[in-house]
């Protein structure tokens, strides 16, 4: 009876992995998404009104596409490979970007 368990439990782990990819790999996306917007040459308030906007739909987006692809780990790796070049205009932002 425990190795039928055990079996259960991982035949929804793919799913589970999905479902926390979703919710806060896609958040992680959105939020650099967001301070990444401050990088851009246009004033402050226009960038943060910007970064807010291309967020919803970046997490959007990101929320079907964890569901689209082929395996969980190809969701993760996207994730990720999305997040790089966010995550590097990000560094460039100082810290009283937006004021």
């Amino acid at each position: 009876m425990t190795v039928s368990r055990t079996a259960a439990v991982l035949a929804w782990m793919p799913l589970a992995s999905r479902i926390i990819a979703a919710l806060f790999g896609g958040y992680a996306l959105a939020a650099l998404c967001s301070i990444a917007a401050l990088a851009l040459p246009i004033d402050g308030r226009q960038a943060v009104f910007t970064g807010m906007l291309a967020s919803f739909l970046l997490y959007a987006g990101a929320v079907v596409w964890v569901f689209a692809v082929r395996s969980a780990w190809r969701a993760w790796i996207g994730l990720i490979i999305a997040a790089l070049p966010l995550w590097l205009a990000v560094q460039t932002v100082g810290p009283g970007a937006g004021a």
